[in-house]
């Protein structure tokens, strides 16, 4: 990993946003992780998860993205989506488990997560928050 690289999880949504608007917050983010200035953690549930999520919509494609999948970046243990019960959608679960157990900030836009953060301990942000003056060098 390279020195002062932000550890991201992205949810879904921000590839399917990336993927529908190439100039928005999202593709922006989607940009750092391929550049490597931000590090992509990921497991097999959440690259699972992403990939159908993908197929399932057209236009968007798996290929376009799934070189942002680094092996290196790959979390090497197992995490606890069952601790995250009070997270209504079952599918953001094992998003918010890899943040946690990674310590990495989640992006998403989703309501269940953005709403209370504080019930999950995880730092959760749009990806508008995350590109906000504080991660400025990452703009783009």
């Amino acid at each position: 990993m390279r020195r002062g690289r932000r550890t991201v999880v992205l949810d879904t949504n921000v590839f399917v946003a990336a993927g529908f608007r190439t100039k928005s917050d999202s593709a922006r983010i989607l940009r750092a992780v391929r550049a490597t200035d931000l590090r992509m953690v990921w497991d097999e549930e959440t690259r699972r998860e992403t990939r159908r999520v993908l197929e399932r919509i057209p236009p968007l494609s798996w290929a376009d993205v799934a070189d942002l999948f680094r092996n290196e970046d790959r979390w090497p243990t197992t995490t606890d989506p069952g601790r995250f019960g009070q997270v209504p959608d079952a599918t953001d679960r094992k998003f918010a488990a890899l943040a946690h157990a990674s310590g990495a900030v989640l992006i998403s836009q989703d309501d269940d997560l953005l709403a209370h953060p504080e019930r999950i301990d995880v730092l959760v942000l749009t990806p508008s928050e995350f590109l906000s003056d504080r991660w400025a060098t990452l703009r783009a």
